[in-house]
């Protein structure tokens, strides 16, 4: 098997992790209210993002942040959107979130989130009226801010706020959210890497023969082909050892 086609069938395994949390304040971050100083809450929270262990703490520190900086916002939820509308969370502050983002539309419906494939953002303004969100309302979720986290051609990772109002957000609301998502984007980035480099350490023999098979293949240095399965396994959301392993399994075969 080719090395595409190995890291075509590793991303067809991978499921994201589900976890739940509790919505809960932030007593250290700043006061956020009309005239507070925003750069220094997203500071604070930038710091509060970075102090995260792995992925899933950071996620679960991120849907709790954004209740607390996002004005308006009083649920959120961090989701992946598949190219055919399928969506799973991934986290969410609470089990509303969580209804209102699991399973799929149905067919032939273009929900929401669909506009996020070719804009950054995807707004629902009142579920009451807007054609198609009847689901929201019965929630009573009334409004809905989504915002692109990382993108590619197969999925979508968002961050969607929502509220109990219509309405509820403004110019100021998308500012800070967007700003937000891009604080959260880099912690999600730094701790998956951490997280690789960690699980690299601990599998570092099937690491060195995967390296060692990319270096002949690919006619590189053992640096870049370290790199390679690195860039490799962040991009298709494949743990390394598990990517290393296919790797050197498929060279082993006859």
């Amino acid at each position: 098997m080719c090395c595409g086609a190995l890291l075509r069938t590793a991303v067809r395994s991978c499921t994201p992790k589900r976890f739940v949390v509790v919505a809960s304040r932030f007593s250290d971050l700043p006061p956020f209210s009309d005239g507070s100083d925003v750069a220094e809450a997203l500071t604070a929270a930038a710091c509060r993002l970075h102090e995260t262990s792995s992925p899933d703490s950071t996620l679960d520190t991120a849907v709790r942040l954004a209740v607390d900086l996002v004005p308006g916002a009083d649920h959120a939820g961090i989701s992946v959107i598949e190219r055919d509308n399928r969506r799973r969370t991934l986290a969410w502050t609470d089990e509303v979130v969580r209804a209102a983002e699991d399973g799929g539309p149905a067919a032939g419906e273009r929900p929401y989130w669909h506009r996020l494939w070719t804009a950054p953002v995807a707004e629902v303004e009142d579920s009451e009226g807007d054609g198609g969100e009847g689901a929201l309302s019965d929630l009573g979720l009334r409004s809905v801010l989504s915002l692109r986290l990382r993108a590619d051609r197969r999925r979508l990772t968002v961050l969607t706020a929502y509220a109990r109002k219509p309405r509820a957000f403004d110019e100021a609301a998308l500012r800070v959210g967007r700003l937000f998502t891009a604080h959260v984007g880099i912690a999600l980035d730094s701790a998956t890497v951490r997280e690789q480099l960690t699980e690299a350490m601990r599998t570092r023999d099937l690491i060195g023969q995967a390296t060692g098979i990319l270096m002949e293949r690919l006619d590189i240095d053992a640096a870049g082909a370290f790199d390679s399965l690195v860039r490799a396994s962040q991009r298709e959301n494949v743990k390394l050892r598990d990517l290393a392993r296919r790797i050197v399994d498929a060279h082993d075969k006859p």
